[in-house]
């Protein structure tokens, strides 16, 4: 599967206490549009599951082009990802600033598949921006040529 360009995302939550949460995820999916539906897979070992129990509010950040810091971020294990970064309350998740997108919605249903969950989320906000997308393929970072400056 690494041949295949998945968009770049990071996966938020505010914990119980009212801390945020998150970490990149790069199988962002449209289930439906009737109701509006997304599904991500995290896997077994993501303190970020922990979290995301039916009902959960969840936010999806999808990358814009040049935010591949904050896809490598993320991406580590960590206790506070967000030291030192700006994020905003939005609709009960963590949303970064300078995103293509921005999906808000509530954890549907959470179904064990191998060794991931899959999450089907119900979404209730969504927002674009004219960024162009950050995307990945084979352990490279990039964006589609159609919307390279």
């Amino acid at each position: 599967m690494g041949a295949v360009c998945a968009p770049v995302t990071v996966a938020t939550v505010l914990t119980e206490a009212g801390r945020p949460h998150g970490t990149t995820v790069s199988s962002l999916a449209s289930l439906s549009l009737d109701p509006p539906l997304v599904s991500i897979a995290l896997d077994h070992g993501s303190a970020l599951l922990g979290h995301l129990h039916a009902g959960a509010v969840l936010g999806v950040n999808v990358l814009a082009d040049g935010q591949e810091g904050l896809a490598l971020h993320f991406a580590r294990r960590g206790a506070d990802k967000f030291a030192g970064i700006d994020w905003s309350a939005d609709d009960g998740a963590p949303r970064l600033p300078g995103t293509t997108a921005w999906l808000a919605g509530t954890v549907r249903q959470r179904v064990p598949a191998g060794d991931h969950d899959l999450l089907v989320v119900t979404v209730h906000t969504a927002a674009t921006a004219e960024a162009a997308p950050l995307v990945h393929a084979r352990r490279t970072f990039g964006t589609h040529s159609a919307f390279a400056p």
